[in-house]
């Protein structure tokens, strides 16, 4: 589902919807951010954390969490006129990596999450998509409390590849997760454009 388009009564190309995967690690904000930002009411796969998922989940850091992701979530928003994102927030457990594979075909690009408490549990998300040539960005969702990093620091800590975005947010508020999505396309356009001039070249 990477794009689709829809005729008007003119006959002229009017709608372009793009896949957009959301992803990080256990308790990053990921059902926030997808929530948040949807104009219809996302479907969410959440279950209650059972005593036996805590010995398998790292839980720590999360200690007030109760549910967990075990499929998806789903989500749309529309960035203007024409244009809208279809967004698909991926599980963050290791044991649920299986269905990654099928989120991410057709995708545009992703934000990875990031929590500076816990920054290290956004590595594999980050393993992920520079392994499979999709573009990202790492949104740093800002939690109270937890000591604020400039974007160059967490770039430097994740050893990102040279131009790849990082935003700080708060996956709460919908503008400032619509400010995401909306550098997560600039730049997956401009990374896809580039490796078309590199085919073509």
């Amino acid at each position: 589902m990477g794009s689709e388009y829809s005729d008007d009564a003119a006959g002229q190309t009017s709608a372009l919807a793009l896949k957009i995967l959301v992803a990080g690690g256990f308790g990053v904000g990921k059902t926030t951010l997808v929530g948040a930002v949807s104009e219809i009411r996302p479907l969410r796969t959440e279950e209650q954390l059972s005593q036996a998922g805590r010995t398998v989940d790292d839980t720590g850091g999360v200690d007030r969490k109760t549910t967990t992701t075990v499929a998806m979530d789903f989500g749309r928003i529309t960035i203007r006129s024409g244009l809208s994102l279809y967004l698909f927030g991926t599980p963050g457990q290791d044991r649920f990596w299986f269905l990654w594979d099928e989120l991410s075909l057709g995708a545009l690009g992703a934000v990875v999450l990031a929590d500076t408490r816990r920054l290290e549990d956004c590595f594999p998300a980050v393993d992920y998509f520079e392994h499979r040539h999709i573009p990202f960005v790492v949104a740093v969702n800002c939690f109270a409390g937890s000591r604020a990093y400039g974007a160059h620091d967490v770039s430097r800590a994740l050893d990102l590849d040279r131009g790849t975005p990082v935003v700080l947010c708060d996956a709460r508020d919908r503008d400032s997760g619509k400010e995401v999505l909306v550098r997560l396309v600039e730049y997956a356009g401009r990374m896809h454009t580039a490796r078309l001039l590199d085919t073509v070249g």
